[in-house]
């Protein structure tokens, strides 16, 4: 079979304005970026699609195609004559030479231009990483230039970023040899920055430039908080920020409308696209296929809880990706034989899938359907086996195979989805926004992981209580944990019971406004592995890019 940039190559795409006219939108309503890529100027006021999440069960390292469902199952609706539109996340480059690989689908079911959607796009994530480090320079120059605003150099919490997986740059000193302010920095990787999170949150332009004024970047020596408004550079931010805050428009291999836009991991920030781009496709289409990054527990969780809440909107019927291939790791098949049948091993990894059925159903009281995404290596057994299990836990479930098919292997996942969606639900939430820090958090690992408590360190505990004394007590909670597991521990496979979830720390995210609980030993800085993907991406005389999947 071709490989996934072969594919890509093949497609005759449309020109961007023919896939905006689709849409409604004029050429005004654009700005392009060459033939086939454009921001969209014009945003629509009204919304009037119906919502679909795409979600998943805790994945295996390579993914479980949960955006290449997304797309097939866009595709399989505009088949079945519906004027659909994709509402996607942005590639981070650090996955893209990681281990992972790119982000805009795979086989016959993807977005494309897919070499430049994953490889700087329309720069976003520079102007992200640009803005961010730009706060980062204004702050330690004030220092250096006097510190008139007294700030205490052991407490600055706003961090330097960048869009690779680097470990090196975890723990690192700056301002060495009185080239500034000597001092420990950690970088993030920009999926993960705060000013990833308020660009994908905020509804205006207005409302991001507020947001920015409002990043926390540490104390004073009195211990007050200290802000980016303090530094007057939330609108030099915001300047580079104000194409990148416009939806991005692109299309699938079958000329379906895509709104690629935003990019937070879900491990370790929101993990959802952004709010105007969701705005923008609910406004121009009568269905809108969106995803969540990872398993259930951590993008579906932030989107239901997060999301939604800031967006008012909510989802009209969720998608939970499954795939035999991570059933049989959650039942205990070695990584190595993942590609053999192994009945045993599926059916002791299905309470995996059960519960994030049961959290979408009983938690958030939505429809769901399963999606269960083909592997070439899956048996007929063993995809039976999964059909009739998920059958017996009350939830209907669809074989998908988008991946070779494309849209004509997701028709009969949209016409499923199409038909829960038209069951009234109300949104419900997995904790009460008011309720104080800490119930929040372990309402979520209750409600949503299963759990049976947390464990909360000393600085944990003080940090909760200072970001309450200090206003923060009414925000919604993010936590950053191993996408791996329901649990804290990427170990704990299935359906782990009785365990206690960590939390090492807490971070207030003042301008995104959420309140970080870092659990286990997440990093917000990925490594690289012993064989990045970085090594098999090349480029040849012609100036084509191969290797890339």
């Amino acid at each position: 079979m071709l490989s996934d940039i072969e594919i890509a190559k093949k497609c005759k795409m449309k020109d961007i304005g023919d896939i905006a006219e689709g849409l409604g939108l004029s050429e005004e309503d654009i700005e392009r970026y060459g033939k086939y890529k454009a921001k969209i100027s014009a945003l629509p006021k009204k919304r009037r699609g119906k919502l679909i999440l795409v979600t998943a069960i805790n994945p295996t390292a390579s993914g479980e195609g949960k955006t290449t469902v997304s797309i097939g199952l866009a595709d399989g609706m505009a088949r079945t004559g519906r004027k659909v539109c994709l509402a996607l996340r942005e590639p981070s480059l650090g996955p893209v030479f990681g281990i992972k690989g790119g982000a805009a689908g795979g086989g016959y079911a993807q977005v494309v231009p897919m070499e430049d959607i994953n490889l700087h796009f329309t720069g976003d994530l520079h102007a992200i990483t640009a803005a961010n480090n730009l706060l980062c320079a204004v702050l330690d120059n004030h220092i250096f230039r006097g510190n008139a605003l007294d700030i205490d150099p052991e407490k600055i919490y706003f961090r330097r970023c960048l869009d690779m997986n680097d470990r090196s740059l975890r723990h690192v000193m700056i301002g060495r040899n009185g080239e500034g302010v000597e001092r420990e920095e950690h970088f993030e990787i920009t999926a993960a920055c705060e000013v990833m999170a308020i660009l994908c949150l905020a509804t205006s332009l207005a409302d991001l430039k507020r947001r920015l004024g409002n990043i926390i970047v540490g104390e004073n020596r009195k211990g007050a908080y200290v802000y980016a408004r303090d530094l007057n550079v939330e609108g030099a931010m915001c300047s580079l920020l104000k194409d990148a805050i416009k939806p991005n428009l692109v299309q699938t291999l079958e000329g379906t409308p895509a709104i690629v836009h935003g990019g937070p991991f879900a491990n370790i920030a929101h993990g959802c696209n952004s709010i105007l781009a969701t705005y923008t496709a609910l406004g121009l289409a009568d269905w809108v296929v969106t995803e969540a990054g990872f398993g259930a527990d951590l993008g579906a969780e932030k989107f239901l809880d997060t999301k939604c809440r800031v967006a008012g909107i909510e989802p009209d019927c969720v998608v939970v990706v499954a795939t035999v291939k991570a059933l049989k790791l959650h039942g205990g098949a070695d990584k190595a034989a993942l590609s053999e049948e192994n009945i045993s091993a599926l059916e002791k990894g299905l309470p995996n899938l059960y519960k994030h059925i049961e959290n979408i159903q009983k938690v958030y009281q939505k429809p769901v359907v399963v999606a269960m995404n083909r592997f070439a290596s899956d048996t007929p057994a063993e995809i039976e086996a999964v059909m009739e299990g998920v059958r017996k836990a009350g939830a209907e479930v669809v074989f998908t195979d988008v991946f070779l098919k494309g849209g004509e292997g997701g028709k009969e996942l949209a016409e499923a989805v199409c038909r829960a969606a038209q069951t009234p639900s109300a949104l419900h939430y997995s904790y009460d926004l008011n309720d104080p820090i800490e119930k929040k958090i372990e309402d979520i690992v209750r409600n949503v992981y299963g759990g049976s408590g947390v464990a909360f360190s000393e600085t944990a505990k003080e940090k909760i209580a200072e970001a309450e004394k200090r206003g923060y007590g009414k925000m919604p909670v993010i936590i950053a944990k191993t996408q791996y597991s329901l649990s804290d521990d990427a170990k704990l496979l299935a359906r782990p019971e009785g365990f206690t979830v960590h939390v090492r720390d807490i971070i207030v995210k003042g301008g995104a406004e959420f309140v970080v609980a870092v659990a286990g030993n997440i990093m917000l800085m990925p490594g690289l592995g012993a064989h990045p993907a970085a090594e098999r991406i090349d480029i040849d005389e012609k100036g084509e890019i191969i290797g890339l999947s």
